[in-house]
């Protein structure tokens, strides 16, 4: 096993249960594979490796940060550019972070490896996510393409990341977020969540959990009816939102309303409820997270 530095990039492509759902298992992973393609070829052009295809994600290393960086750039542009199946555009979300790793035999492993993982997991649809500590890593010219966006608790780090976002389209805003628009989201409400013994205070400093059966989950689901990631919820000015991203869905009770089932959606959480994973909230066996606002 060799210790080595390394930028590790994760691309997931995002929007492939729908195509599924639209047309069928046969053309929907003939499409999702095409996306692949060129996530593998824009890996190759910038002189990196793919070192493992998960499902619709692949993880990748590169020499350096700028290298991932300009893939990530390469691979956004490739699949913004494929042609609309069934009426529905895949795109991809990625992450990434450059730090010391582990590699043994094929595969590679370690903190930077986590870190990039959850860059992914937090990036939404045709986004590229990053740390500061890469950001800053980055030449100028790249660097200026990047925007300051938040703090965000990762499991087994003391403290938070601060995440940089990359934009690769030309008509994208460049405006960074600077400390005095982030000194107006410093107050405002507080969400509490409860799983089993478990209890999170989500509030300025606290803007995003992730919850699913992954380890590196905020709060982790261990049934099997939960995905790997199956929800985030995010703090928007002095809202809360729950955004569903698993295959089997949540089930969402908020107190007065009658259970609703949230799939690949969001909704934003109003005074107290509950969030069931997989399965209905009534079903003995559920998994659930509890919550309420002040």
């Amino acid at each position: 096993m060799t210790n080595r530095i390394l930028a590790i990039l994760f691309a997931d492509v995002s929007g492939s249960t729908a195509l599924y759902e639209k047309l069928g298992d046969r053309r929907a992973l003939k499409a999702v594979e095409s996306v692949l393609d060129e996530l593998r070829a824009a890996t190759a052009a910038l002189g990196g490796r793919v070192v493992k295809t998960l499902g619709d994600e692949i993880m990748a290393v590169f020499p350096t940060a700028a290298a991932a960086a300009q893939a990530a750039t390469g691979m956004q542009e490739r699949v913004s550019g494929m042609k609309v199946l069934g009426g529905l555009r895949l795109a991809v979300r990625i992450g990434f972070h450059a730090g010391p790793v582990l590699e043994e035999g094929s595969d590679f492993f370690g903190d930077a490896v986590n870190t990039a993982a959850r860059m992914a997991t937090v990036a939404k649809s045709g986004q590229i996510i990053t740390t500061e500590a890469t950001a800053q890593a980055l030449p100028a010219p790249i660097l200026e393409r990047t925007r300051d966006l938040d703090r965000l608790p990762v499991k087994g780090k003391q403290g938070a990341l601060r995440l940089f976002e990359l934009l690769w389209r030309d008509d994208e805003d460049l405006t960074v977020l600077g400390t005095q628009q982030r000194m107006l989201d410093t107050g405002g409400r507080i969400l509490h969540l409860q799983h089993a013994d478990r209890a999170l205070v989500m509030d300025a400093d606290l803007t995003t959990v992730l919850i699913g059966r992954d380890a590196a989950s905020d709060i982790v689901i261990a049934h099997r009816s939960a995905s790997r990631l199956h929800g985030r919820i995010e703090r928007r000015r002095d809202n809360y939102f729950y955004t569903d991203l698993s295959t089997n869905g949540t089930y969402v009770t908020v107190a007065g309303d009658a259970e609703i089932h949230l799939r690949r959606d969001e909704i934003m959480l109003r005074g107290r409820g509950r969030l069931a994973y997989g399965q209905p909230g009534g079903d003995p066996r559920a998994e659930t997270v509890l919550y309420f606002l002040e």
